[in-house]
């Protein structure tokens, strides 16, 4: 007797498991069983489970019966004709969804020529294996598994053509590729997801060799006569947002340009873009410490005095501006209102962002890389028939990651664009390389792709032969004017007067303790005094008790906090975060002590 569970609770049990779990089977296949049950016979366990819950991944294979598939050539033909659909093989039982406990008792194969008689499904096309995004890479069972995951992470990531009605969108972090391409080398994925609505890449000029260093540790030179074209533009967007709150005693907050009375106003140079209503009027230029809302609220706190009498008390200024580092045009504006029925005002922000050093680039193999440098085009190496490449990629990047596909895509790329077709990169049923390098042949180029090029600041013809070819490369989110970070002088932290922290919050860099012994480690100790300095603090000393002391302001002088005016005190320039140790200390009952010495 066999134990059977369904979704893990025991429910009886069976003389015969495998007679039962075929007879579920049968009866899913003839449609009486939903098709998302599925049934399990665990040998080691000797337990037979039905599994109908929800939250099972589930995939559809092709039933095979003594060696065959049940899906034949008329049925193909039908669905052709939209005679039947894809439901009507589901419920015939000609395909049916595996979860991965039923997976265990099935033997799938991967093509029609591996079929043997032990087999139990295949495969309804080989690249199915892969996921949606995973399937976008071109000739990827050329690649490294590693590699072809990162190539699916990357395409996540990439500017593109994101939604058609993005200009009435209030997207918080929203970027548009200005001259978004369909890939030369694409896949069937690209067609079935209709990838050309909504692509993200562009397809350039690759060639791949080293250049002055500026493309070492997977760095790319680019083109910067291509990028003064447009060669992978984009447009950021970003909204602004403030609604009128309303506060207990029926206060409100009000938008509106800030009147001078009111406590905590700013200048009129910030307000300066501020039209009547308060809000900022379109395609207004506005950068950092700009207010791009004017808006007012009331007093935080009523003293009691002050209850009965509203009028008197002056509202505070509460306006929206841009923060440290932040620029754009206000592209569009919104006055509408929230859930609770109050006032809400919303700026969308947008800027132009060229390409420059530091933005990440990569292309669908896993191959990513940060602008080394721009050059332009009259420096940069060009091929025999003139051509110069739009982006430099390092060789070194390849015989340690194992890309191949990588190679394969710059000369599929070249086929397509000089043949003036798409290049089929689909998931094991991609063109032969054989094919496309004959093409190559007759279409008047060298079969290998590559190709005779030239120094573009000398003329001299280069040593060795350059690969050269097309690649869809994709412009990643990860861009450096979000990311840059400065600071000289600025806020601090009340407690313990060291510079902020964060780039929101106009904070610096730390510099650590492994980040000082770089700087020793160099023989540039004395430039420690200055970074170490940031809080320094001159504080008075009492040289008998040895704590710190104060400055009396009625007796003008200062004094020990034990002895008084009775002893002698030294001023001592220390950090103020030791100063707040030596506090916190005494709030311990322990007694720091400092003893001083004379510096000669």
């Amino acid at each position: 007797m066999v134990d059977v569970y369904l979704n893990s609770k025991f429910v009886g049990t069976v003389d015969s498991a495998l007679s039962f779990v075929d007879n579920v089977k049968d009866v899913r296949r003839k449609g009486d069983f939903s098709e998302s049950v599925n049934v399990y016979y665990d040998e080691k366990a000797d337990e037979v489970h039905v599994l109908s819950d929800e939250g099972r991944a589930q995939r559809p294979l092709i039933v095979i019966r003594d060696g065959k598939m049940l899906l034949t050539e008329k049925h193909l033909r039908q669905l052709t004709d939209g005679e039947i659909t894809w439901f009507d093989l589901v419920r015939q039982g000609i395909i049916e969804y595996l979860d991965t406990a039923e997976e265990e008792n099935a033997l799938v194969a991967f093509s029609e020529e591996e079929l043997t008689s032990d087999h139990t499904h295949m495969e309804i096309t080989p690249g199915s294996i892969c996921g949606l995004a995973t399937s976008l890479v071109p000739f990827g069972n050329y690649n490294q598994s590693s590699r072809l995951i990162i190539g699916s992470k990357n395409q996540k990531q990439s500017l593109g053509f994101y939604a058609a009605n993005y200009h009435l969108r209030m997207d918080m972090d929203a970027n548009i590729l200005h001259y978004p391409q369909m890939p030369i080398v694409k896949t069937k994925i690209h067609d079935v997801t209709g990838y050309e609505d909504h692509p993200s890449g562009q397809n350039m000029i690759v060639a791949i060799m080293c250049y002055d260093g500026y493309n070492m540790e997977d760095g790319v030179i680019l083109n910067q006569s291509s990028v003064q074209r447009g060669l992978a533009r984009s447009t950021y967007f970003r909204p602004v947002s403030a609604e009128e709150l309303r506060y207990s005693g029926g206060l409100i907050d009000q938008v509106g340009v800030p009147d001078k009375e009111v406590k905590g106003y700013r200048t009129e140079q910030e307000y300066r873009f501020l039209e009547a209503d308060g809000i900022v009027y379109p395609e207004a230029k506005v950068g950092e410490g700009d207010v791009v809302i004017g808006r007012t609220s009331p007093p935080r706190f009523l003293s009691s005095v002050e209850e009965y009498n509203l009028s008197a008390t002056t509202r505070r200024e509460s306006s929206l501006a841009l923060r440290h580092g932040e620029q754009g045009v206000a592209d569009f504006v919104v006055i509408t209102e929230n859930e609770e029925g109050n006032k809400l005002v919303q700026v969308r922000l947008r800027e132009e962002r060229i390409p420059e050093i530091g933005d990440k680039f990569t292309s669908r193999h896993g191959q990513k890389g940060v602008t080394g440098i721009l050059i332009p085009q009259e420096d940069l190496p060009f091929s025999a028939s003139g051509v110069a490449p739009d982006l430099i990629f390092t060789p070194h990047g390849i015989s340690s990651r194992m890309t191949i596909s990588h190679l394969l895509e710059l000369v599929g790329g070249k086929v397509g664009a000089l043949g003036g077709r798409f290049v089929d990169g689909t998931l094991f049923e991609a063109e032969k390389e054989v094919d496309l390098r004959r093409e190559l042949l007759e279409l008047g180029f060298r079969e290998d792709g590559l190709e005779v090029f030239y120094d573009g600041r000398t003329g001299k013809k280069m040593l060795s032969l350059i690969y050269v070819g097309n690649m869809y490369y994709l412009r990643l989110r990860h861009m450096v004017a979000n990311k840059i970070q400065s600071r000289a002088r600025g806020p601090i932290q009340l407690l313990t007067r060291q510079p902020t922290e964060g780039k929101a919050k106009e904070g610096g860099l730390r510099l650590g303790e492994m980040e000082k012994d770089t700087f020793i480690a160099h023989g540039a100790s004395l430039l420690l005094n200055e970074r170490f300095g940031s809080d320094k603090v001159v504080v008075p000393i009492c040289l008998k008790s040895g704590l710190l002391g104060y400055y009396d302001a009625r007796k003008r002088a200062p004094v020990s906090p034990i002895y008084g005016d009775d002893t002698e005190i030294s001023y001592v320039e220390i950090s103020y975060g030791f100063k707040l140790l030596l506090d916190e200390l005494l709030s311990l009952g322990v007694y720091p002590k400092l003893l001083l010495e004379d510096k000669f």
